[in-house]
């Protein structure tokens, strides 16, 4: 019996965990859910967005799954989710991008995973706002260390790049395609301009593909814009990318669009200890309520789960369901349909029943 966190989120969230929930729970994979409540809708009685409960609770399990959370403005946080990454040291943000048959896209062959470090970059959060004494002190600051002048009305974001956590995001990402049978790994950067932050990345992305000289494993660099164009144009030719994390965020949604969009994009945020795993959409709260929003995203992370959790054969049945459902095209929310006012379109809740009947038939 394994005991996973589950935080339901808000907005959309609480009907694309229920279908996610009753599917695991058809896959016969023994599981007590340990219900947490984090996002907006708990901001009035607890006073912050991320109650400790929800932490202890992560914590303690060492497995979490969650819906999408909308960060009320003014808290403090940036986003639940990278104070989750950043507490939980979370270092890893695995996105696998697979096109499913029956989604809409000009890319039918994508199979991508997207390996971005989460704790570093400018996600670290070390800003200083225009106007404020302690942006006057930084700006008089690099001046007298490098003659440069900032504009007197700037704000400024320092981007903070270590060996360490390089070496740490580039080794997962070695580590994740020797496990899981993939053959090339890319190490995504701009050392190009920023020769000591993204420089130090892509340096210490080479010392680390030495350890793997012997693993059949092929190592190559490849500058971001230049990486833009390149998944455009013939995105067969990758395999896993690693990037740091401004980059990992922004590539991540260009393959989100290759395999059909955000219904399909599953993701996971791995540590040493600790995962959590959640769709890369948000919480749509204009939907909220209208059963009507597509939960495959949200199943497909709890796919990715059951892998973590080393529950191979489950995890297989489930991603099956779920892509027989999407090619056979009638049981599918509104997005999944040739044409999205498709009287036919299913709810979140019916899509959630077609893949649990599949799986029971397979």
């Amino acid at each position: 019996m394994y005991t996973i966190t589950l935080i339901p989120g808000d907005g959309t969230g609480p009907e694309v965990t229920e279908a996610m929930r009753r599917c695991v729970e058809a896959t016969g994979v023994p599981i007590q859910w340990d219900i947490q409540q984090a996002g907006a809708d708990v901001m009035e009685t607890e006073g912050t967005p991320l109650p400790r409960s929800v932490l202890d609770s992560i914590q303690k399990n060492q497995v979490a799954i969650k819906g999408p959370i909308t960060t009320p403005v003014g808290t403090g946080f940036r986003s639940v989710n990278v104070a989750l990454r950043k507490q939980l040291d979370l270092y890893a943000c695995l996105r696998p991008y697979k096109y499913y048959e029956g989604v809409k896209s000009r890319y039918p062959d994508v199979d991508l995973v997207i390996v971005r470090e989460n704790t570093e970059d400018l996600y670290a959060g070390i800003e200083f706002a225009r106007g404020t004494q302690e942006c006057a002190e930084i700006i008089e600051r690099i001046h007298r260390l490098t003659g440069t002048r900032i504009r007197e009305d700037s704000g400024i974001s320092i981007k903070p790049i270590s060996e360490f956590a390089s070496a740490r995001i580039v080794r997962f990402a070695f580590e994740y395609a020797l496990a899981n049978g993939r053959r090339k790994i890319t190490a995504v950067h701009k050392a190009n301009i920023m020769k000591h932050s993204d420089g130090l990345f892509l340096e210490t992305a080479r010392k680390v593909a030495e350890e793997y000289a012997d693993s059949g494993i092929q190592f190559e660099d490849r500058i971001v814009d230049n990486m833009c164009m390149q998944l455009v144009q013939k995105p067969e030719l990758y395999d896993v990318l690693v990037l740091p994390n401004l980059y990992g965020d922004i590539i991540s949604d260009l393959a989100c669009g290759l395999v059909g969009g955000l219904g399909v994009a599953p993701s996971a945020n791995i540590g040493d200890s600790v995962a959590v795993f959640e769709p890369t959409h948000g919480s749509a709260p204009k939907y909220k309520g209208q059963n009507k929003v597509n939960p495959a995203a949200t199943i497909l992370s709890a796919v990715m789960m059951l892998r973590y959790l080393d529950e191979e054969t489950a995890a297989n049945r489930l991603e099956q369901a779920v892509a027989t459902v999407t090619r056979r095209g009638e049981q599918v929310t509104y997005d999944l349909k040739p044409s999205r006012d498709d009287p036919t379109a299913a709810g979140t809740s019916e899509m959630a029943d077609a893949i649990i009947a599949e799986l029971r038939c397979g």
